[in-house]
């Protein structure tokens, strides 16, 4: 049996990888998917860098404004979204395309990766977790999980506290480590017939257009839209709010940093989180890396490759 067909276009925050997939989509007869942990909620539209219905060019997507920032979207939730949304991509004979910057999510899809922490949810163990975040810090429930699974703890910030307790609980009730688990999965074999597309840049330029990026986002009005949030209730306690662009304009609010601090450290962090995605695509196996500099960045010839690349791998005629 023939296995169904998924275009991958992942890479860095700011690489361009909005235009690229809308062209890819027109030209393979693709309709795409979201792997961004940001993009999927209403109302949170240019800390998000979302994509607008004019810029989309009459191609659908799924996965973009369509959950409130109230509710939690987390690993498991995404891939029973982006299985859903393959299934009537499938269904129309077009080929999805899966465009994101989330690593994880991304593998979870193309490995179709089962998780188990989600069946029986031990409430006792996460309340107790909870508590002893609340009494002792972030930080010291997230040094609890760097002594029993180091490679967790190096993938999950401190900040991200629901994530840090799922982590501990999987180990405490499976006595395994997740990061383990989840790298077995990873050996599968996907039962996607896939081309797997990374977006990159030279460094230095990838730094200068993620700055100028933020400048832009500001200028369009991101401290309005944390405002708003915040004024429906929306406090750091919600994962939506603890992405970046959200959690350090919210500390500006609240009176914590000046604007000048929050820009910084937005600034900063988003180049760390860059350069940590470019680290996770590394590790993926059966990667094709498209480094834009390496190709005079010119978007026709990183196109070509693309589909020289597809018809190769018998995603295209």
């Amino acid at each position: 049996m023939q296995k169904p067909k998924l275009i991958i276009l992942a890479g860095p925050t700011a690489v361009g990888k909005t235009d690229n997939s809308i062209r890819l989509a027109k030209a393979v007869n693709g309709e795409i998917i979201s792997a961004d942990s940001m993009q999927v909620y209403k109302r949170m539209d240019i800390g998000s860098a979302k994509i607008m219905p004019e810029e989309m060019q009459g191609i659908q997507h799924y996965l973009i404004d369509v959950l409130e920032p109230t509710e939690e979207f987390n690993i498991v939730r995404f891939q029973q979204m982006a299985k859903e949304a393959m299934a009537e991509i499938y269904a129309k004979g077009k080929i999805p395309i899966l465009v994101g910057g989330t690593g994880f999510y991304i593998q979870s899809l193309l490995y179709d990766i089962e998780f188990k922490e989600e069946e029986e949810a031990n409430t006792a163990l996460r309340d107790e977790l909870q508590r002893f975040a609340d009494e002792f810090g972030k930080e010291a429930l997230h040094e609890r999980l760097k002594a029993v699974d180091p490679e967790s703890a190096e993938a999950i910030p401190a900040g991200n506290v629901k994530r840090v307790i799922r982590a501990l609980e999987f180990y405490e009730t499976h006595h395994e480590k997740i990061s383990a688990h989840n790298a077995e999965q990873a050996e599968k074999e996907s039962p996607y017939n896939y081309a797997f597309f990374v977006l990159t840049d030279d460094r230095k330029l990838l730094y200068e257009r993620i700055e100028k990026r933020i400048d832009i986002m500001l200028e369009k009005g991101l401290i309005d839209e944390v405002k708003a949030l915040q004024a429906e209730g929306l406090n750091r306690n919600y994962i939506s709010m603890q992405g970046l662009g959200y959690k350090e304009i919210l500390a500006y609010l609240e009176g914590e940093i000046s604007l000048e601090e929050a820009v910084y450290i937005l600034k900063r962090d988003t180049r760390h989180f860059a350069k940590r995605q470019i680290t996770w695509f590394k590790r993926e196996k059966d990667v094709k890396w498209l480094d834009k500099s390496e190709f005079g960045h010119n978007d026709d010839a990183v196109f070509e490759e693309m589909m020289r690349y597809l018809k190769e791998k018998n995603i295209v005629e």
